[in-house]
């Protein structure tokens, strides 16, 4: 049974950082099995680099169809029953998460901890609606571009873990997360206020408790759907980095794992300073519609350049510059907020949860294929960036369909 809410307020400063805390906690179970993963899946698997990426391509799907599947279900019951019960039962099994990574000594166990980590990934949803309660006009966008910037340092601190515990062996940071998520549920726990008020919550709905359901209900709100797609596209796109950067690195360049961390550390610093500091002042003087626009062109000219680049020093250069083109997804998630009402906050974030699990679906199959067949002894091409060139093309509907949707003031437009 959990026990009342506290007392502080959900406005003021420390319930908002155990918040912020959570997503950090959350990024951190994505991204600290990158750079282990290609040495782990060959030594449980005793397979080769091209075969390991194949089976990284399947536990990353394993995890993206739970959170698929879990995304509108958490979110609906967030809208009903509040935040405060989804982020503390969500966490109490993240850490039993990292305890089966921890224990696992073959490849179904190993793939049934990434289908419980799919579950718990919902709570991202949940704390951007917590966050969404909290905020008034402009503050919004701010504090969804303060949720993407604690993503951003799990995204650092994952990777920084997996790099430097994998001394004491490959499954020595998961043991580490199990810590850390035990003291954010006590944090959780002890110092957060529910942030969804009484009267503004709505009766549980099994039918829109589904993926489709709540995509449906979500595309009712006027001139969301090409919002959605334009986003599903961008994810497709931008999820390359997670899927294939660590096999990329080693086939280019030859990177170890230490290094591969640290370009992934590099990478999460920037992310962080992008959403935290400069998201803001350019949201506000660029507009919604333009962010996301410049981010797509930023995003697309790099992964043109990573598809042909020979140099893993101007790789290493380049990687913290490669984040500026993160300033979208906020933008896109604000839009999309002040399109929806105040009971519909959760289902909402539910579904760009779940178009974030379609990515993470399509992705590692489409990437790691396209890994493989540019990289094989008999490739017609040796060109292990090939997956971001198909990223580059993915930007450029993706685009279009904000161009022609989105007006300059931010509002999406009906069609």
């Amino acid at each position: 049974m959990i026990p009342p809410a506290p007392t502080p307020k959900a406005s003021s400063r420390l319930p908002r950082l155990v918040i912020l805390l959570t997503v950090v906690i959350e990024a951190m179970g994505v991204g600290v099995i990158f750079p282990v993963m290609p040495d782990l899946l060959r030594e449980i698997l005793g397979a080769t680099l091209s075969e390991a990426a194949l089976w990284g391509g399947v536990l990353i799907t394993a995890f993206a169809v739970t959170q698929f599947l879990c995304g509108p279900l958490i979110g609906n019951l967030s809208d009903a029953f509040g935040r405060r019960r989804v982020v503390l039962v969500a966490l109490a099994v993240m850490g039993l998460d990292y305890v089966i990574m921890a224990l696992a000594q073959d490849i179904w166990l190993l793939l049934a901890g990434r289908l419980v980590a799919g579950a718990t990934a919902a709570v991202v949803a949940t704390a951007s609606a917590y966050m969404a309660d909290i905020s008034k006009g402009s503050e919004k966008a701010r504090n969804f571009g303060l949720v993407q910037a604690c993503f951003g340092m799990g995204f650092v601190l994952g990777p920084a873990l997996g790099g430097l515990v994998a001394g004491f062996g490959v499954r020595a940071p998961f043991w580490v997360a199990a810590v850390l998520c035990l003291i954010n549920f006590l944090m959780a726990l002890t110092v957060l206020p529910e942030s969804l008020r009484p009267e503004a919550r709505r009766a549980f709905d099994p039918r829109r408790a589904n993926p489709l359901g709540a995509l449906r209900a979500a595309s009712r709100l006027p001139g969301l759907k090409p919002l959605l797609a334009a986003y599903l596209l961008y994810l497709i796109g931008m999820h390359v980095y997670g899927v294939i950067w660590a096999y990329f690195t080693q086939a280019q360049f030859g990177w170890e794992v230490t290094l591969v961390g640290l370009s992934l550390t590099i990478y999460g610093v920037a992310l962080a300073v992008v959403q935290a500091v400069l998201f803001g002042p350019l949201y506000r003087r660029l507009g919604p519609r333009t962010t996301v626009l410049a981010g797509m062109w930023i995003n697309t000219g790099f992964f043109a350049a990573l598809t042909v680049i020979k140099s893993g020093t101007l790789t290493l250069v380049m990687t913290p510059f490669t984040a500026l083109g993160e300033i979208s997804q906020p933008a896109m998630s604000a839009i999309a907020s002040d399109a929806a009402p105040e009971d519909a906050q959760g289902e909402l974030q539910g579904v760009l949860s779940s178009l974030q699990a379609i990515a993470m679906i399509v992705t590692p199959l489409q990437m790691t294929s396209i890994f493989r067949v540019f990289t094989a002894e008999d490739a017609p091409l040796y060109l292990p960036g090939a997956p971001f060139g198909a990223s580059a093309l993915l930007m450029l509907p993706a685009m279009v369909l904000i161009a022609l949707h989105v007006p300059r003031r931010g509002a999406v437009s009906a069609g």
